[in-house]
């Protein structure tokens, strides 16, 4: 109710379990993105200021690399949703970390000031 056709079609593909096909950009968007969201919020959280102005792709890639890490994070997922998008991986993660800083303190991700400054 109150939501379009299309964003209701996003939500259910995004959910590789729902059968819906990915087919739209929007779509594609938020499959990509979600997991990845998640795992950029938890590789902020365990920085000193705990903010995701101190995650950088390197530190990512890592954290990616450690399975014991955020575990319950498809890692499969993520980098399947680079791919659909037709992106690089490395690229993508940085084209949302950047978008994570700009929303930082509504995330709850600004973590203290001098994090703000990394």
């Amino acid at each position: 109710r109150g939501v379009s056709d299309e964003v209701r079609r996003a939500i259910l593909s995004h959910a590789t379990y729902s059968g819906v096909p990915r087919l739209s950009l929007l779509e594609k968007a938020l499959f990509a993105c979600d997991e990845l969201s998640g795992f950029l919020a938890a590789c902020a959280y365990v920085k000193p200021g705990k903010s995701i102005y101190e995650v950088d792709v390197p530190s990512v890639k890592r954290k990616l690399k450690d399975k014991a890490f955020a575990r319950n994070v498809s890692r499969e997922d993520i980098v399947k949703g680079a791919q659909e998008l037709g992106v690089p991986l490395d690229e993508h993660i940085s084209l949302c970390i950047e978008a994570m800083k700009a929303r930082a303190p509504e995330l709850g991700l600004a973590g203290t000031a001098q994090a703000q400054n990394a």
